[in-house]
């Protein structure tokens, strides 16, 4: 039975970035056992063994190490492709650099796990907002929260749009992918990074591009992996993902990344859920 490629590849990578990102400030939320997360990785080892799934994501940038022999073809530079997406995730997926805190097991669905910047913050970066920030059903954010930022890239011509089946086409049903990854952290400080202007849009040499991607927050850690979320913490994600993660992070004024989930083209509105860090050698790439 012939089955649309485009559409299941679409409805696949959407999956993990649908799902929402519960908040630390949540009341009557328990985190689960090692034991939960320990079985999660092992089904995922079971459900990945010897069936050619490549290298995963997210990892321990500070790691070089990893032996799965899966490779593809690096994905070009982010300014020579077409920015197709930008999401975020609450706490960073990725740990290193200066995100190395991790913030617990969570509730074995990515929401309250992943990484905190390890930094001091003052007490007036701490303090309290007015108005609630990035709101859904699991919470919303608060001064102090860390959210890592993806910045999506697509070897095909399409337009930027929600999820990550905007980086799909029906000219290219496997383009190649680029993660542009910048972890900050939220801070009650008008003086601190505009986030509107951080993931503001346009065109430049005839692509689409986040015209403001940082290039102050240290080299780039690149390696090859896939697409992250929860959706995959117990099977591999079938994506080819070339990622570029710079291992310092930004203070961000937490106002304006309420206004960005007020209004933006991805439909971004809150926080994603993260994926259990990979671990398993066998899933992870060597990084050069």
């Amino acid at each position: 039975m012939k089955v649309n490629v485009l559409l299941v590849l679409a409805a696949v990578a959407a999956m993990p970035l649908n799902a929402l990102a519960k908040d630390a400030h949540s009341s009557g939320h328990k985190s689960v056992s090692n034991k939960v997360i320990a079985e999660q990785r092992e089904k995922l080892a079971k459900n990945t063994e010897g069936k050619g799934f490549g290298p995963q994501s997210p990892r321990n940038i500070d790691s070089v190490k990893g032996r799965n022999q899966i490779t593809f073809n690096e994905a070009p530079a982010y300014s020579d492709m077409n920015l197709c997406n930008i999401h975020f995730h609450k706490n960073a997926e990725h740990k290193g650099g200066e995100f190395t805190k991790y913030a617990g097991n969570g509730d074995g669905h990515g929401y309250l796990s992943g990484y905190k910047y390890s930094g001091k913050l003052t007490k007036a970066e701490l303090s309290p907002v007015k108005n609630e920030i990035c709101p859904s059903e699991h919470g919303g954010l608060y001064p102090g929260d860390t959210i890592e930022v993806h910045y999506v890239h697509s070897s095909a011509q399409i337009n930027p749009g929600p999820t990550l089946g905007a980086c799909l086409s029906d000219s290219i049903k496997n383009p190649q992918l680029r993660v542009e990854t910048q972890v900050y952290v939220l801070v009650n400080d008008e003086k601190a990074g505009d986030f509107i202007q951080l993931t503001q849009l346009g065109k430049k040499d005839g692509l689409h591009q986040a015209l403001n991607i940082p290039s102050n927050t240290g080299t780039p850690v690149e390696y090859a992996g896939s697409t992250t979320g929860p959706g995959y913490n117990e099977k591999g994600s079938p994506f080819q993902v070339t990622w570029s993660v710079r291992p310092k992070v930004i203070k961000v004024n937490i106002d304006s990344v309420g206004k960005w989930c007020k209004g933006n083209v991805f439909d971004e509105d809150h926080a994603h859920g993260v994926r259990n860090l990979v671990k398993n050698p066998d899933l992870l790439s060597k990084i050069k």
